[in-house]
């Protein structure tokens, strides 16, 4: 379908990396749900109740 899943984290440890996450992702996903892509940031775009800008982040990604 031309989509692929990627991951957006915000680390609470300093020490996670991209390689710990694709294991654990291994480890407990089927294949179709492994993301192909992970992205560090330092905080999600939200909107004014907590809700999590799922647009924004495809249309920042399509920008790039």
């Amino acid at each position: 379908s031309g989509e692929a899943v990627k991951l957006f984290v915000v680390k609470k440890d300093p020490n996670l990396t991209t390689e710990m996450l694709q294991d654990y992702c291994k480890e407990q996903l089927t294949a179709y749900k492994k993301p192909k892509y992970i992205e560090f940031r330092t905080d999600l775009p939200k909107t004014n109740v907590g809700k999590i800008l799922r647009r924004e982040l495809r249309d920042q990604k399509a920008s790039a």
